[in-house]
Order: C-alpha cells, then sequence, then structure tokens
C-alpha cells in the first residue's frame, strides 16, 4: 500500500482514544504533546490516564464503545486488545469520514501512525505502510544517531529569521547558496551549547557576508579501529565533509561510513617512512578550506593524545581558519577494555601513565626512574621497535623483572591478538609472535588479568595461553 504523506495539526481539536491500557496511554501521551484536546473511552483506565482524567488533561468516557464517542472528532485510534470493538470503531468512524487507526491493524485502518524522530519543530515520520512495522522503527533509531539535536533550535531560528533572509536573498539560488555557507559554519556549536544568542550573531554574520565561501577545518577522533567506537559527532561530520585527510592506521571500515563523494586523502606517517610531513599536511589543510571546503582531519584515537593535534590547532588559528574538535577514545582506553585489563584496580594500580615510545629521540626524555615505580600502569604508545631498549631501562631503574605486561596488537579490531608475559621476555614474546604496528603494550600488575577477563575469542585465548 502506498501512503500519501501528511502532518496534522491538531491543537486544540478533539481526538478519540478508545482503550483504558498502556497502548492507549502512549497513543494519548503524543497526541496531548501535539496539542490536541483529547477523549478515552474506556470502561476502566490505568493509573497514568485514570491521573490524567483526574488533573483534566484527558477527557474520559466510561463503558463500552458508542457511536456518539465520534461526534465532533477529528480522528480516532482504536486502541484496545478486543478485535471486535476495534472492528466497531474502524466501521463506525469509516461511516462518518472520520481518518482511523486501528493499531496494529493496517487493514482496517485509513491512516498510520509513523515512527518519529522528534527534533521539533522539525520531525522525521516513517511508515512502512503497516507492512514491516518493525523495520520502521529500526529505521527511527539509525535516524537518531545520524541527525544533530542541535536541529530542532536551528529551525525555530531560521523561522524567527526568514523574512531577513528572503529579504536578503531574495533569488533562490542566492538563498540556497546562503543556507549552504550556514549550515557549513560554527552555528552548530553554539546551537548544541544552547547559547542561542551567539547562534544568532553567527547567521547575522553569515547573511552579511559575500557569495565567497569560508571552509572549515575538524579535527576528528577515529577512535583505535572499531567503527562503533565512533562518537555521533564524528560520524555527522564525515557525512558532511568535502575531504578527509586520514591517518594511515584508519580502518577502512570507518573511512566507508563517510560521505561517498568527499576527497579522500592519506596523509599517513610510519616509523621511519614519513609519507607527508607535518608542514605537508599544514598546507593541505590551509588550501582546502581557504578554498571554501569542509574538510575533516581524521586521526586515529584522539586528536590530542600523540596525534600532533595541538600542533594544527595552533597553526589553523594562526591562519584564522575556522576550527572544531571531536574526541576520539584513545587506544589506551579502548584496547585496554577490549583486552580485558582495567587500567586501574584496587588492588593492582592506583594511577596510569600514557607514554610514546615511536624513536630513540622520545625514550631520552622519559623519567625512567618515575616510570619504574610499582602499582602503577603504563600504557606505552607505539613502542614496537623499542621494546628491548623499555625492558632494559625498566628494570635497571627499579620494575620487577616479573611485572605482567600485555601486547595488544589490532586493538579492537576482528584481527586483534593479545600477547601476554613478563617484563623480562617482553621483546622475545613480541619476536617469537611477530607482533607488529599498530600495537599498545601495557605494562603493570593489572596486565596479569588479562588471562581472566579478556573476552574477544577463542583464537586470542590460544595466544594467552600460549604466551
Amino acid at each position: 500500500m502506498k501512503l500519501y504523506p501528511l502532518f496534522a495539526a491538531l491543537t486544540d481539536r478533539t481526538v478519540l482514544v478508545v482503550g483504558g491500557g498502556d497502548v492507549a496511554e502512549r497513543k494519548s501521551a503524543a497526541l496531548l504533546a501535539a496539542g490536541a484536546r483529547v477523549r478515552v473511552g474506556s470502561p476502566a483506565l490505568n493509573a497514568r490516564l485514570a491521573g490524567w482524567a483526574a488533573d483534566g488533561r484527558i477527557a474520559h468516557l466510561p463503558g463500552a464503545f458508542s457511536d456518539e464517542w465520534l461526534d465532533d472528532v477529528w480522528l480516532v485510534i482504536a486502541a484496545t486488545d478486543n478485535a471486535d470493538v476495534n472492528r466497531r470503531v474502524a466501521a463506525a468512524a469509516h461511516a462518518r469520514r472520520i481518518w482511523a487507526n486501528v493499531v496494529d491493524d493496517a487493514a482496517l485502518s485509513s491512516f498510520h501512525v509513523p515512527a518519529v524522530v522528534d527534533r521539533a519543530p522539525l520531525i522525521v515520520a516513517i511508515s512502512s505502510g503497516g507492512a514491516a512495522p518493525m523495520l520502521a522503527r529500526w529505521l527511527r533509531e539509525r535516524l537518531e544517531i545520524l541527525l544533530d539535536h542541535a536541529l530542532g533550535p536551528l529551525a525555530m531560528l531560521l523561522q524567527r529569521k526568514r523574512g531577513a533572509i528572503r529579504a536578503r536573498h531574495r533569488d533562490l539560488r542566492e538563498r540556497r547558496s546562503f543556507y549552504e555557507r550556514l549550515f557549513a559554519s560554527r552555528i552548530w556549536q553554539s546551537l548544541r551549547s544552547a547559547n542561542t544568542a551567539a547562534a544568532e550573531r553567527e547567521l547575522n554574520r553569515t547573511l552579511s557576508q559575500s557569495q565567497i565561501q569560508t571552509g572549515s577545518v575538524a579535527l576528528v577522533g577515529a577512535g583505535p579501529g572499531d567503527p562503533g567506537l565512533l562518537t555521533l559527532r564524528a560520524l555527522r561530520l564525515l557525512n558532511e565533509a568535502d575531504v578527509i585527510l586520514h591517518d594511515r592506521l584508519v580502518d577502512p571500515a570507518i573511512l566507508d561510513l563517510a560521505r561517498r563523494d568527499a576527497q579522500r586523502i592519506e596523509v599517513g606517517k610510519e616509523s621511519g617512512q614519513h609519507h607527508t610531513t607535518q608542514e605537508q599536511i599544514h598546507a593541505l589543510l590551509l588550501a582546502h578550506a581557504r578554498s571554501g571546503r569542509r574538510v575533516v582531519r581524521l586521526k586515529g584515537g584522539d586528536p590530542f593524545v600523540f596525534g600532533r593535534g595541538g600542533e594544527e590547532l595552533e597553526f589553523l588559528r594562526t591562519h584564522d581558519v575556522p576550527y572544531e574538535v571531536v574526541p576520539g577514545i584513545t587506544a589506551a582506553l579502548a584496547c585496554a577494555a577490549y583486552a580485558g585489563v582495567p587500567l586501574t584496580h584496587r588492588d593492582h594500580a592506583q594511577s596510569v601513565r600514557f607514554v610514546t615510545a615511536h624513536c630513540k629521540a622520545s625514550l631520552d626524555t622519559l623519567d625512567w626512574r618515575a616510570l619504574a615505580a610499582e602499582r602503577q600502569t603504563l600504557a606505552i604508545y607505539m613502542g614496537v621497535a623499542q621494546l628491548q631498549t623499555l625492558r632494559d631501562q625498566l628494570i635497571t631503574h627499579g620494575r620487577a623483572p616479573d611485572t605482567p605486561f600485555a601486547l595488544i596488537e589490532n586493538g579492537t579490531r576482528p584481527q586483534q591478538r593479545v600477547i601476554t608475559g613478563i617484563l623480562a621476555n617482553l621483546p622475545e614474546q613480541q619476536r617469537k609472535h611477530a607482533v607488529r604496528s599498530p600495537a599498545l603494550l601495557i605494562l603493570g600488575e593489572v596486565a596479569g588479568l588479562a588471562t581472566k577477563l579478556a573476552w574477544f575469542g577463542e583464537n586470542v585465548e590460544e595466544l594467552l595461553r600460549a604466551a
């Protein structure tokens, strides 16, 4: 059945709900939120409906359904558990040409209540025409994730400013260009923080500009690999981006979530093989932003944890490029969780240190005596090539040779491997199992819990036992 979609204005219009149970309650609540005058007809009401009747929010029609209940009604919903009653309601409504919905009975219904994504005054409704209501609900759940909650406040702001926008841009193409520039501006950040005054200033600024587009850059954390760990804001920006500058280690499954026609540029670095220098990355960010494009700088993990996000932010600010930062789940948190390793534990570790060890120069700057202290967890990034030095320095400065470690390769991804052992044999275990980057080293008493708490699959459990 192909339905004609429409939205009904029910403010101060009478709607009848037949039924007094939980389903009738849900339908009544939605109608009340739309401003309708709600009559509920039923021999008895559940507790909440009874409370609404007592305080005058709804009118209760007691007893069995009667055709007179339909007097002056604009539409009716049959929500009883009695099929005969529901059929009588539908037939009586049809005879009076009143729109009727019978819950879970598409054949008897002359209108259908859709699954709704509410960003009032913006409303998104999904209907399968009664063919597959669970599919419509599933799609609603997906859209709830994708659609920004700032859409409602934005719609209200645009409603207030509609006259000014039409007066400034009388040509339809000009108006479309204005809206494209506005939607790519910083107005979203103000609306998300409920700063409507700042949002209106941004709208007025965009309204006064010429047609030259201003680009922007978002520094986005992609997390350690599992696309399910991407934040909602990151996902939205990927779907808005014109250009994506991404690290080498960003999982392809995450890039697959981006807008299909977005330009993708790999700017990855690898130990000893800097395919793109930081200066070249800065130049690309500036060039694309100044050409009016929305740029996403997509970084593995979190942009501000060993990701040079601070350097890129300083560069953008120096060159007056609009920017925002979207945090990502950093590798230490996610890899530890997927490996069953709590980074802190009341019985084993009261603190955790994040350390980078990607080259000898970085190792020379570390406070080895502090790192060798007991009852703390070390989360060591980019250290695969330096495990021999790490082991020797930590033991030399007092860390016990039997301190447990967990070496996590491709953390959170389907091919994740976890190698466990003790500090004394760390380099040998890495060579034995041919562990390669990307890999995170967790060192400390908590790493010994990996064999007890891991939940990620038989192949990894075998590696744990072998180690």
